[in-house]
């Protein structure tokens, strides 16, 4: 195991989950590359598809956007059932209810720019060897840093990124 799957060019991976991130929704697609059944994702943790080779401080980020009401980019590696892996492109956005509160989230992947998983993946590993020596707060450090190296908004570096428009 632990070979990479590629997601086909008009494959898009949609989701909802609770504010805890429980999985209320699925479709097709998600069920196809994750490798599970729909009851085995359903009310389960997101975070089921975590790879080990993501970065803390990257979950850490997208949290804190969502649950600040705005949306987020990012390249991820997920881990399938069969404990392969995928990248993909995610947008992640809060939902609302009619008083503005945050309800819920609503994600949706697609394929990643595979140029640009190659600088990410060695970013991603960067940030875990910055983490298992300085914690979170020296990797958050270290992402603040490339993002401003890039003189540009998070969310615009990495849509950037997949946009091959750097």
């Amino acid at each position: 195991m632990n070979q990479q799957i590629y997601l086909e060019a008009d494959t898009l991976i949609t989701s909802k989950t609770d504010t805890k991130g429980f999985i209320t929704y699925a479709n097709d697609d998600f069920i196809k590359y994750s490798g599970y059944k729909l009851k085995d994702l359903l009310f389960k943790n997101h975070n089921i598809l975590r790879h080990p080779d993501m970065p803390k401080i990257a979950y850490k980020a997208l949290w804190e956007q969502i649950q600040g009401g705005k949306e987020f980019f990012a390249f991820v590696k997920n881990k399938t059932k069969e404990n392969d892996f995928y990248w993909v492109f995610a947008n992640i956005t809060p939902s609302f209810d009619m008083n503005k509160n945050i309800i819920g989230y609503y994600s949706v992947r697609r394929a990643p720019n595979l140029e640009a998983v190659k600088l990410i993946e060695t970013i991603y590993t960067d940030l875990i060897n910055i983490e298992k020596k300085e914690g979170m707060k020296g990797s958050a450090k270290a992402l603040f840093d490339i993002v401003r190296s890039y003189k540009m908004s998070y969310n615009e570096l990495i849509f950037r990124l997949q946009e091959n428009s750097l």
